[in-house]
């Protein structure tokens, strides 16, 4: 997603990480109109050419910075997904994610992106693009296999249980009274157990 600007000295990745988790604490404060790259030049410490040398606008920049919110351990690979059960890989990944869904930082981002949504389509286009979609197709991979293996009715739609499973998490963390993180595993367990990926009384 950034931009190469010619070829000068090697980026700094530790400007690169100001930069990206100044993005990301203004844009959740703020949002995307009470975010500039002024401010989040300010915020990380650097001038603001620094930043418009490594990203084009603030949009693409907050896309980033969100997109690396997410754990590495919260996302499967795609050699995982080819030699793990499904039951498996979510057994693995159930505790970082209550975690993650329960904390007061995502909800609050869940809420900023969703707003964001319309009137800051290009924001949610590079989101899409480079965090939803790697992820869905993990996810598509993971459900195919289970309804191989006849965990999941070969009659579902894999799309369709992915939306389901997105939205289950996402309503219920943007709730007046959000779960804490006990509560969103037992939840999650529910939601994965009803779609027929994960086994409550099958040892992983």
């Amino acid at each position: 997603m950034t931009t190469a600007r010619g070829r000068g000295r090697p980026r700094d990745p530790q400007t690169d990480a100001a930069i990206l988790r100044a993005a990301l604490e203004l844009f959740i404060e703020r949002g995307v109109e009470g975010t500039s790259i002024e401010q989040i030049a300010k915020r990380a410490g650097v001038g603001k050419l620094t930043v418009y040398r490594r990203w084009s606008g603030k949009e693409e920049l907050i896309a980033q910075a969100v997109e690396q919110t997410v754990p590495a351990d919260l996302v499967p690979s795609p050699e995982d997904v080819e030699t793990m059960t499904p039951h498996e890989i979510i057994e693995r990944i159930l505790p970082a994610a209550a975690e993650t869904t329960a904390s007061p930082e995502f909800r609050a981002l869940t809420a900023r992106m969703m707003g964001s949504a319309v009137s800051h389509p290009s924001l949610m286009a590079a989101y899409w693009k480079h965090h939803i979609l790697p992820r869905r197709d993990l996810a598509m991979a993971m459900l195919r296999h289970a309804q191989q293996n006849g965990t999941v009715s070969p009659d579902a739609d894999p799309d369709v249980l992915i939306d389901m499973m997105a939205g289950a998490v996402t309503w219920r963390v943007l709730q007046p009274d959000p779960p804490d993180a006990a509560e969103m595993l037992r939840y999650i367990k529910a939601v994965y157990h009803q779609i027929g990926l994960y086994h409550p009384t099958k040892a992983p």
